[in-house]
């Protein structure tokens, strides 16, 4: 279990981290979300010890990372997947990490094989492409067996086999009864490996709770209706208290279920071309919610050519 209290740091006047606390929990997948610059690395950075909180503190299973006597054994981190030797194999590469940890050099075959580097175990990492690097980054996380596992954008860089291999990955060491905390930026892939979410912006705890819990909460589902008398039914749907907006032949109802909908224009001999539920995303959740806590916002397309 990772446990932050208060936890704070400071670059000079600048404050990347402001007093956060959260708990990830054993047995599920927590999503750590944020805008870019929102302090997630800087936070994950605390948690393995590369960097000092200025306040608060940050314990891994009831202690601090860095009085941990074999840190691969407890926390298994990929924070940036690039930081290898490059004129080291990648069968080097996880031989000394296993050996500072008195790990044995069986256990550096067994995680090749898990990623799928076997093949290449040999070939020296300058030359592996940046998904090929995103596998040995995971494979050196999960070189000690550890009971924790931080895993920061963790698909950069992976094909759609890779991403999904990463999505079952991170469920089945949750199932096993560890600890998860995950970081991306790709909203459908956490909506569908993440039970459980902590999100942050400007350095602050913006939400933490359950996935499902978090999209209710900061994003609205609608029926989507689609019929050659939009008038007549928004007018009735409005009657029967349902908040509609219309644009052209398509109305948007909230507060009336779809089969309610149906039932109203059925009633009236109203006819319909397509009635259905639009459930909100994850991605439309997020950006509510951070809407404020954007650091760097691009302008639209419109915008710029004007």
């Amino acid at each position: 279990m990772i446990v932050a209290s208060v936890l704070t740091k400071r670059y000079g006047e600048r404050v990347a981290v402001d007093r956060v606390s959260f708990t990830v929990r054993p047995g599920r997948v927590t999503g750590f979300l944020g805008p870019n610059g929102a302090g997630k690395s800087t936070t994950m950075r605390m948690i393995i010890g590369l960097d000092r909180p200025t306040e608060g503190s940050v314990t891994v299973d009831g202690i601090r990372y860095l009085d941990c006597p074999a840190p691969l054994r407890a926390v298994g981190a990929l924070l940036e997947a690039r930081a290898l030797h490059p004129g080291r194999t990648a069968w080097a590469h996880l031989r000394w990490m296993a050996a500072s940890n008195g790990i044995p050099a069986s256990r550096v075959d067994e995680v090749l094989g898990l990623v799928g580097l076997e093949a290449v175990a040999g070939q020296r990492v300058g030359r592996f492409s940046l998904g090929m690097g995103q596998r040995l980054g995971i494979a050196a996380a999960l070189l000690g067996d550890p009971p924790v596992v931080v895993l920061d954008e963790p698909v950069n860089g992976l094909d759609p086999e890779g991403i999904r291999w990463v999505r079952t990955l991170a469920r089945d060491l949750a199932a096993e009864g560890r600890t998860v905390l995950v970081s991306s930026h790709l909203m459908a892939e956490m909506a569908l490996t993440a039970d459980h979410l902590v999100v942050i912006g400007r350095g602050r705890v913006l939400a933490d709770l359950p996935t499902a819990d978090f999209i209710a909460e900061h994003a609205a589902s609608y029926v989507r209706v689609r019929t050659p008398q939009p008038g007549e039914l928004a007018e009735l749907l409005r009657r029967s208290g349902a908040d509609v907006t219309r644009e052209g032949d398509e109305l948007r109802v909230q507060g009336v279920d779809a089969a309610a909908t149906g039932e109203l224009a059925a009633g009236a001999g109203l006819v319909l071309h397509e009635l259905g539920l639009v459930r909100s995303s994850l991605e439309d959740a997020f950006m509510t919610l951070t809407a404020g806590s954007v650091e760097f916002a691009a302008a639209r397309p419109a915008e710029v050519t004007r």
